[in-house]
């Protein structure tokens, strides 16, 4: 039977993620520690599709990922799905919040508590792990009094009971999962949809500019940009952009043949349904139909001069 990667280990949220990427899938998920392992897993054919975090609300976009994504052979997101955050509070049975003198979770996770463990568990000392399902093992071990851990991970060891539920300084944190393939066939264009790009500029006046004029003049909307270095000289950064629309639209092509001829390099990450299933809101001059319009009048100037 084929497998799917997800960064691991089991009882995380990206495995929670992944279940729902991959519903009716006939795959068995197969976790792996980093985020490029999985990945090496996904492009030397080892596992059919890999899932990963890239996004959250609270702590920003996942770099491991974005790293991950340019640093090899190209992959390409065929779906996403977002995840609601909110943590429990698991200890070994019998053990209350008043004893509780130490606590680990992932650096994400404490990040989206450290109000809550302020207010609720100010005698503990928090420590990190690799992962919120490491630090409930670690519970169940006996290492640790208290992990903030995903609601999966009670499932996973024997002998955890949870002392508080649904935790989280922020309340509507979120966090964006991308399902991974090999290139190949797309997902049809569904009207609402999400394509994602790497760019690399030139260290010019006005480029980045340039890059955001090739959106806008077409009426696309960018959901997300983000920098991060090149690793190949100081200064020289590559830009990650969401944007509204899939590489089938007339307007979403037209962008990516201008970026392609405005940067030095453009790595196409995917075009996917979103996972809110939102409609792009585009002005009439952008719309499908006015792109195919324009270009049936430019045809015949071409054809005839006269349109």
């Amino acid at each position: 039977m084929p497998h799917i990667a997800y960064l691991g280990p089991p009882g995380t949220f990206t495995e929670q993620a992944t279940r729902v990427l991959t519903e009716g899938f006939d795959a068995d998920l197969l976790p792996y520690e980093t985020v490029p392992q999985a990945l090496a897993a996904l492009r030397s054919g080892e596992v059919l599709a890999a899932g990963v975090p890239v996004e959250s609300s609270v702590e920003g976009s996942v770099p491991a990922t974005l790293d991950a994504l340019i640093s090899g052979d190209p992959l390409i997101a065929v779906a996403e799905a977002t995840v609601p955050v909110q943590f429990d509070v698991l200890v070994r049975a019998g053990v209350t919040a008043d004893q509780v003198r130490t606590v680990a979770s992932h650096p994400h996770a404490i990040a989206q508590v450290r109000g809550w463990l302020a207010a609720n568990l100010p005698q503990a000392d928090v420590r990190m792990a690799s992962s919120t399902a490491a630090a409930a093992k670690e519970v169940a071990d006996g290492e640790l009094d208290a992990a903030i851990a995903s609601p999966l991970a009670i499932e996973l060891f024997d002998g955890l009971s949870a002392v508080a539920r649904g935790i989280a300084d922020t309340p509507d944190a979120i966090t964006r999962f991308l399902l991974l393939r090999r290139p190949g066939a797309l997902p049809e264009p569904t009207g609402a949809d999400r394509t994602s790009i790497a760019a690399v500029i030139a260290d010019e006046v006005g480029t980045l500019t340039e890059l955001m004029l090739e959106l806008s003049l077409r009426g696309i909307n960018l959901s997300r940009i983000e920098s991060r270095p090149t690793k190949d000289r100081l200064g020289e950064y590559r830009f990650f952009l969401d944007f509204d629309g899939h590489v089938a639209d007339a307007r979403i092509g037209d962008a990516l043949s201008g970026l392609r001829r405005r940067c030095s390099e453009v790595r196409f990450l995917g075009s996917y349904p979103k996972a809110d299933h939102s409609p792009a809101n585009v002005r009439p001059s952008a719309s499908e139909q006015a792109f195919q319009a324009s270009a049936r009048w430019l045809a015949r100037l071409r054809e005839g001069g006269v349109a």
